[in-house]
């Protein structure tokens, strides 16, 4: 029986009394309706929601320092200063962690290996969007409205899968971007927010981007509409549950330290989310700086420091949910890759193919997946790329149908024979 005192164990949270009217709100009586007791508490369970957090590197990493294929030896010959060494020909710490004898992780990543070699990181490498475009708005919004080269496409793929796969009493939480304006990722049709941050409730949602605090009250109560009104009452309710629970006070489990920068509270304030049992389906968030034309660095470096930050990122992620990862899948995107060869900037420009991660889940890991295209000089995009052979609907496809269950790929992805058949196996 739900009643006054209501308590979010999982989350390492409580709430005694959520105010002077003494109820639950009516998303979260729904949220464990749907879970049950053991959704609540805490620990693996069956029936419990799937999560995908969707992690986008926006400034185009170079997928071939960040993931090296360091069996390669034109990798070495077109990269004399950007080149990371072969495992063991430097100094700990200086040269690439090997995986499989051929591919490697940038030192930077060394956090990862243990996730690797635990089987729940996979890596699909010469991945990315079909279109040849190298504007970064472009491929950015190629990729999150999952139709490249169509710019008329007006919702982004997360959003369709959530419009196909409809909830008459979904949580305002379903679906949430811990960034200041909601992602062209997630807009369309379906509700979804974007929270600056947890602690300060800033809340903003659709695609106008207008703060949904200060005045919010007096509009739902003077709307006429009762959809207005449950939908606007639902969500003020769910700002002021936030604001009882403290997110301030939360203290992540089994010794994850986050980075201290934006993208790492992003990442514990979804971990936050997803212990509390709020129906949390679909979270999102970014980290810029990739872009390196200029002195990009090797094993040290500009990329090195961006990759640490990233890496750390993902690692108390993946220890602080802990058990809880059987049920939630992390996945890593890019607009495209860089130039094979180095610049005369020390440096790389706009590429094509490039690398992404799967963590967690039915991941599949321990594997690169993918057609390797080679760096054989004739083999390259346009004669200076990495060439594509996933396209990266396939990808996205595979993670939305294996892991939150979509059958109908076709809306998801309009106009793209997306197929079973044309999946990675990346997920069991």
């Amino acid at each position: 029986m739900m009643n006054r005192r209501f308590f979010l164990k999982s989350g390492g949270v409580a709430v005694a009394s959520l105010g002077a009217a003494g109820l639950v709100p009516s998303f979260l009586q729904r949220a464990a309706s749907a879970q049950g007791a053991s959704g609540i508490t805490g620990g693996a369970a069956s029936g419990r929601r799937k999560t995908l957090v969707a992690i986008f590197q926006r400034g185009a990493v170079d997928g071939l320092n960040m993931v090296v294929p360091y069996g390669e030896k034109n990798y070495y010959a077109f990269r004399p200063s950007l080149a990371v060494p072969q495992p063991g020909k430097a100094a700990a710490g200086e040269s690439v962690v090997d995986l499989d004898g051929f591919f490697g992780l940038h030192p930077a990543l060394a956090p990862l290996k243990p996730i690797w070699d635990a089987k729940r990181l996979a890596i699909i490498h010469a991945a990315g969007s079909p279109d040849s475009t190298r504007s970064h708005f472009d491929a950015q919004d190629y990729m999150e409205s999952g139709t490249p080269g169509r710019k008329s496409t007006g919702d982004g793929w997360l959003n369709r899968h959530l419009q196909s796969r409809p909830e008459a009493q979904a949580s305002p939480f379903r679906a949430v971007s811990m960034t200041q304006n909601l992602p062209r990722v997630m807009q369309g049709r379906s509700p979804a927010l974007a929270i600056a941050n947890l602690n300060d409730f800033t809340v903003r949602a659709g695609q106008a981007s207008q703060s949904v605090q200060g005045g919010f009250e007096s509009i739902y109560d003077t709307a006429a509409g009762d959809a207005l009104r449950g939908t606007g009452k639902e969500t003020f309710e769910a700002i002021n549950f936030l604001k009882k629970v403290n997110p301030a006070q939360y203290k992540p489990e089994n010794g994850a330290q986050y980075p201290r920068t934006a993208y790492g509270n992003a990442l514990l304030q979804i971990a936050q989310l997803i212990k509390a049992g709020v129906g949390l389906e679909v979270a999102f968030t970014d980290v810029g700086g990739w872009d390196t034309h200029v002195n990009q660095g090797a094993a040290r470096g500009q990329l090195a420091a961006r990759l640490t930050e990233f890496g750390a990122g993902l690692a108390a992620l993946y220890a602080d949910l802990g058990a809880r990862m059987d049920d939630v899948v992390v996945l890593t995107m890019s607009e495209f890759g860089r130039t094979v060869r180095e610049n005369g900037n020390r440096g790389t420009d706009h590429g094509h193919a490039n690398a992404m991660f799967v963590v967690g889940g039915s991941t599949r890991g321990g594997k690169v997946y993918g057609d390797w295209p080679t760096l054989e000089a004739d083999k390259l995009n346009e004669g200076r790329d990495l060439a594509l052979t996933t396209d990266f609907r396939d990808v996205f496809g595979e993670v939305a149908q294996k892991h939150l269950g979509n059958a109908d790929l076709n809306k998801v992805f309009p106009g793209y024979a997306a197929s079973p058949a044309k999946f990675r196996g990346v997920l069991g």
